[in-house]
């Protein structure tokens, strides 16, 4: 499954990683793949704890919606293909 998801880079700080259709999950790493690498483990978190909850997935959108949001701003976009086979869903 793929997800869109922005990373943003400030001075002295690691690359952190948002996951737009995923309200509140997120991710960082030390280098730009390794960001992105770790978003999909917290991909997999989310999901996870939102079927433990019994709450169906959002809906995801287009990149290009998401890019219209001022949050977002000035961010790097990537996709990044989740595995998400070993669900229990």
């Amino acid at each position: 499954m793929k997800y869109s998801v922005v990373v943003h880079k400030d001075v002295g700080s690691d690359y952190g990683v948002t996951v737009p259709d995923l309200p509140g999950c997120f991710s960082a790493g030390q280098s730009f793949e390794e960001a992105l690498e770790s978003v999909k483990e917290a991909i997999v978190c989310h999901l996870e704890g939102l079927l433990m909850d019994k709450v169906p997935f959002p809906e995801r959108a287009t990149m290009v919606s998401h890019q219209a949001n001022r949050d977002y701003r000035g961010g790097t976009w990537a996709f990044v293909d989740v595995d998400v086979s070993s669900l229990s869903c």
